[in-house]
């Protein structure tokens, strides 16, 4: 196997190198929460000395297999969010597309999906992620960018429960179909927490992506003072947020969608959809949501347009047919042990682009200005 180097320092930068490998299976997805010392927690995990984990990570982020590296929030426990499933004429889909992902702020994973056959929804080709500030709607924001793209319909689907989230895209290499957990899915709730003056100003600081430069072990103290907050005071606000709940994971994004230097991390994003009986969607979401090829699970509404589903699943793959057989896996289960679905479908992802969405009130009162329209009409 060649292993793709940096020109100026001959450090490896494709995923598969052994050493990247290790680093990466831990830093996608296994720093939970708000950690002190990110990087020093990623090395005592993944075995390795800290100044490697971070020359490392440097050289994937500058060389792009590392598209971004920064401290998620669980943005559905701060702002109003949605999946959004629009429809749209096929000659306006690509602009649609350039105008959700280039001059939308609050409209986050961009894709275009299509199913292998003329299904329910099937004619909804353009997916999004939306949030907007607390206090702010997301229909009347979506119908706002209706009205500026020309879409035909659109869906608005909150997340009512999460059952899975974690995009650890290296450690599910070679997962076998039917790989989960003994335990049920850990759910999570999504209602609404307010902050503070002072804890957003924190937030602000804590949320912001690195640059290279910026992954070493003092990265809070640089933070803090950006924020204008003393350090200790400054990690105690951010360790109270965690303990809230609305701070997710330290994390590495590898670039899944676009090939580095010849190389793919994943091939195939599937959305699956299922329809399970009301009343039995926690049942069936903890149930979903324990295999570990998924990295997202959610129960949302799909409503008629959608025959309507109520749990859905995100699963990426190299291979179409090895993610088939991991969805047959999540069929069989929900059929052994009684749960019956209606209705099942699978999403597949063309075009995408990714970023994270814009949840400041300050942001979202001034690109609603910029675009002629009151932000209090959007309440």
């Amino acid at each position: 196997m060649i292993f793709l180097m940096t020109t100026a320092t001959d450090t490896p930068i494709a995923h598969t190198d052994p050493l990247n490998a290790q680093i990466l299976a831990v830093s996608e997805d296994r720093i939970q929460g708000f950690v002190r010392d990110p990087f020093g927690t990623i090395a005592q995990q993944s075995g390795l000395d800290v100044e490697l984990v971070m020359e490392r990570i440097r050289a994937m982020l500058r060389a792009g297999t590392i598209r971004r590296v920064r401290q998620t929030l669980m943005a559905t426990n701060l702002a109003e969010g949605a999946l959004v499933a629009w429809q749209f004429p096929n000659e306006k889909l690509d602009e649609a597309f350039d105008f959700m992902f280039q001059q939308d702020p609050f409209s986050g994973h961009v894709v275009i999906r299509s199913t292998d056959a003329a299904t329910p929804g099937s004619s909804y080709r353009l997916w999004t992620t939306v949030k907007v500030p607390q206090g702010y709607s997301v229909e009347k924001h979506c119908a706002f960018l209706a009205s500026l793209t020309g879409a035909q319909h659109f869906r608005v689907m909150p997340a009512k429960r999460i059952f899975a989230l974690g995009v650890g895209h290296v450690r599910r290499k070679g997962m076998e179909p039917g790989s989960k957990s003994d335990e049920l899915a850990v759910v999570k709730d999504t209602a609404k927490v307010e902050l503070s003056d002072l804890e957003w100003q924190v937030l602000t600081a804590v949320k912001r992506e690195l640059t290279p430069d910026e992954v070493t072990r003092d990265l809070w103290e640089h933070r803090a003072s950006e924020a204008g907050v003393p350090l200790e005071q400054f990690l105690e606000v951010a360790e109270n947020l965690n303990a809230r709940g609305v701070v997710g994971r330290f994390s590495t994004f590898l670039e899944h969608v676009k090939p580095v230097q010849g190389e793919r991390v994943t091939r195939f994003n599937a959305l699956f959809h299922w329809a399970v009986p009301p009343g039995r969607e926690l049942e069936a979401g903890r149930e979903v949501g324990r295999f570990h090829i998924l990295t997202h699970c959610y129960w949302r509404e799909g409503g008629p347009e959608f025959r309507n589903v109520n749990i859905m699943a995100v699963a990426h793959g190299t291979e179409k047919e090895l993610v088939l057989a991991h969805k047959r896996a999540i069929d069989e289960h929900l059929e052994s042990i009684g749960i019956p679905v209606s209705y099942t479908n699978v999403f597949w992802g063309g075009r995408s682009e990714i970023k994270p969405s814009e949840i400041s009130p300050f942001a979202y009162r001034e690109w609603c200005a910029s675009r002629g329209a009151d932000a209090e009409s959007m309440r």
